[in-house]
């Protein structure tokens, strides 16, 4: 089976920066879109940024100007470098992605993949 396993997460001060990262493991074809999403107490999730295989990026506006999301298709692996961060940025951070593997009868799957999440706490 496949598996996304998130790090990076941690405590830091307003105007600091962190670095997410989130690896693919297991029987995996070929990834395509991945993301980040964030769950703040008492709120719904939210996307926070995705990339396509091809490089192709999107933000929440919340983000932009602040946040990087890029990944490494060699690795399977999609990073998300956080800068100037805000106490509102704090929230549960997770990872998505559309990974294809090959069933058991050899035909290609799509799976929509998330991680169990990585806390990311922004206060001084």
């Amino acid at each position: 089976q496949v598996q996304l396993v998130e790090s990076g997460g941690g405590l830091v001060q307003p105007g600091g920066s962190l670095r997410l990262s989130c690896a693919a493991s297991g029987s995996i074809f070929s990834i395509n879109d991945m993301g980040w999403y964030r769950q703040a107490p008492g709120k719904q999730r939210e996307l926070v940024a995705a990339i396509t295989s091809g490089g192709r990026t999107n933000y929440a506006d919340s983000v932009k100007g602040r946040f990087t999301i890029d990944r490494d298709n060699a690795k399977n692996t999609v990073y998300l470098q956080m800068n100037s961060l805000k106490p509102e940025d704090t929230a549960v951070y997770y990872c998505n992605a559309f990974i294809v593997v090959v069933n058991s009868w050899s035909h290609l799957d799509g799976m929509d993949v998330w991680g169990k999440g990585t806390l990311v706490t922004v206060s001084s």
